[in-house]
């Protein structure tokens, strides 16, 4: 648990370019504490304290509007930036070196029983608002864009955006940067897609005017 920890801070340390010192990441981040209340309740939880490690877990949602269920398993050196809003499943798995922004959900859709919430690989980054739903796999260095929702499975090396997500894939490995804008827009390629299939549509209904013109 204290390894994690120590990985979970310097994590901070190298990934946010914002955070100064050790200390304050350790007494005012709130990512940093809910992560710290996740890694005593998972213990609790584990030793079969559920009641006490859901007051752990409850309490720390309270105080820092991040809500992980204890039952949920995650890696070393997990960043939640800002955090405000992020919910984590009891089934969800995340592994090492993952970066959540604020507003992320890795949830379920009341249609699954067991194992109801996803499975992220390692180097996982997720942008704000991004909603992943369901007990499917994100590939190992895998990008979910801001405000994308995810409902089905990401492949490693791959970037997801848009409602519902479609897949981007990418020739790098691990994301250098926290850079969210450099991406898809998928709002644009819809447009281009609606362009391209109504010139399509255009195309045949000016064949099938012209066919009839000439049977007559």
């Amino acid at each position: 648990m204290f390894s994690n920890l120590k990985s979970d801070l310097d994590s901070i340390m190298d990934r946010d370019p914002a955070a100064r010192s050790r200390l304050e990441v350790f007494f005012l981040y709130s990512g940093f504490k809910a992560i710290r209340s996740y890694r005593i309740s998972h213990w609790l939880f584990q030793h079969n304290h559920k009641f006490l490690a859901r007051w752990v877990s409850q309490r720390s949602r309270h105080k820092t509007g991040i809500e992980i269920h204890p039952g949920a398993t995650i890696g070393k050196g997990l960043f939640i930036d800002h955090g405000m809003g992020v919910v984590i499943g009891e089934t969800a798995e995340i592994g090492d070196n993952c970066t959540l922004y604020q507003g992320v959900t890795l949830g379920g859709t009341g249609k699954d029983h067991g194992k109801r919430h996803p499975t992220l690989g390692s180097n996982v980054l997720v942008g704000a608002g991004a909603k992943i739903l369901g007990p499917f796999h994100v590939g190992d260095n895998a990008r979910v864009a801001a405000g994308a929702v995810v409902l089905e499975e990401v492949p490693a090396n791959a970037t997801a955006v848009g409602v519902p997500a479609r897949i981007v894939r990418l020739d790098g490995v691990r994301p250098e940067s926290l850079d969210q804008i450099h991406i898809g827009d998928p709002v644009a390629q819809q447009l281009c897609y609606l362009g391209v299939e109504l010139r399509r549509l255009h195309a045949q209904l000016d064949a099938v005017q012209n066919t009839v013109l000439t049977d007559q």
